[in-house]
């Protein structure tokens, strides 16, 4: 066999480099040119004002009936949200709105439906204070948290002085949520480059997602979230909740029944749907929506293949040990659940 030349040795390494390079190209699928993009792990900095966030999540001493914590409405364990039409809260009342997942929260342009908090710091002071959920103040939570001793400690630990105040607290509680992403859902995975991570069914289902114009609005990272969009654009959307949407924060008219998109992310565990929680399943939630949003009837296979592509996007939930709370001292006051 006689040897190659330098020259033609250097031209089959290329060829072959050119190959494997097309290869790999060919298996990826083109994420920078999808629309929506793969969830990023995240990143603690301080632990510990994580780790007292955490305790202020679950502690119900936040409300004025001491029976209500941030998780009551926002549980951890049915992916952030409470699996009810509107939440319940102080002394069993009707809540105005379904309650919004917390978690991929910190991806949000906005808090709140209205988007009326601009971050999840400014959204931790909203439901304490809201006489409608936990109907406490400000001024009576930090007192309550002031008399236990081992709250001061730990504030003073994390922020590094003694002025324990509401300011304190909804930082604290805006770390702990920051941490409370699902990453690695199989949809992500297939974004990756594993072709073998979604079924056919459920690749089917993100095509007419994406063909319908879904991703319009529900893109990005957290497929949503990162717009106000009116409710009905197409053909009007009934409903009896009194829910006004961006106009009742920017006076706007034209906003009227504008809300911000909510995330798809986790969407399998997020039921009932739409701010008014009017949507039972995730069928009749993706029917409803290409109705009056973009003005397509989904066939029956259609709708069953959007919902297997949904079901893909469930990552991985937050592992969470549940904190030991400080014990109350002889001067915290106690609770008045039933005045």
């Amino acid at each position: 066999m006689k040897h190659k030349s330098p020259s033609l040795r250097h031209a089959a390494r290329f060829v072959l480099g050119a190959v494997s390079m097309a290869a790999l190209l060919a298996a990826a699928p083109a994420r920078a040119q999808e629309p929506v993009q793969p969830i990023a792990v995240p990143k603690v900095t301080e632990p510990a004002k994580v780790e007292l966030g955490k305790k202020l999540w679950f502690d119900p001493r936040l409300s004025r009936s001491g029976f209500i914590s941030c998780n009551s409405c926002h549980n951890l364990s049915m992916g952030g949200s409470d699996n009810l039409k509107t939440s319940i809260g102080d002394k069993w009342q009707k809540g105005p709105i379904n309650s919004p997942t917390v978690l991929n929260s910190s991806l949000n342009v906005a808090q709140f439906w209205d988007g009326r908090a601009k971050d999840l710091k400014e959204q931790a002071g909203g439901p304490i204070a809201n006489p409608g959920e936990m109907a406490f103040s400000h001024d009576l939570a930090v007192d309550m948290l002031r008399s236990i001793p081992q709250y001061v400690h730990e504030f003073k630990k994390v922020f590094g002085h003694d002025k324990l105040t509401i300011d304190e607290v909804t930082s604290a509680i805006a770390a702990f949520e920051e941490t409370l992403v699902t990453p690695n859902s199989r949809f992500d995975k297939w974004l990756k480059g594993d072709k073998k991570a979604i079924t056919a069914q459920e690749l089917r289902g993100y095509e007419l997602f994406k063909g319908s114009g879904c991703v319009a609005c529900h893109n990005g990272p957290n497929l949503g979230g990162t717009s106000f969009q009116k409710m009905g654009l197409v053909e009007a959307y009934k409903t009896d909740n009194p829910a006004e949407g961006r106009s009742a924060v920017t006076g706007n008219d034209a906003e009227r029944f504008n809300f911000k998109v909510p995330t798809l992310r986790n969407v399998e565990l997020t039921y009932p749907y739409f701010h008014d929680g009017a949507a039972d399943t995730l069928a009749q939630a993706v029917d409803t929506m290409g109705r009056i949003q973009l003005g397509k009837k989904f066939t029956d296979q259609e709708n069953a293949d959007i919902v297997a592509f949904l079901k893909t996007l469930t990552g991985d939930q937050p592992q969470i040990a549940m904190p030991i709370l400080p014990p109350s001292s002889d001067k915290t006051k106690r609770p008045q659940p039933f005045d």
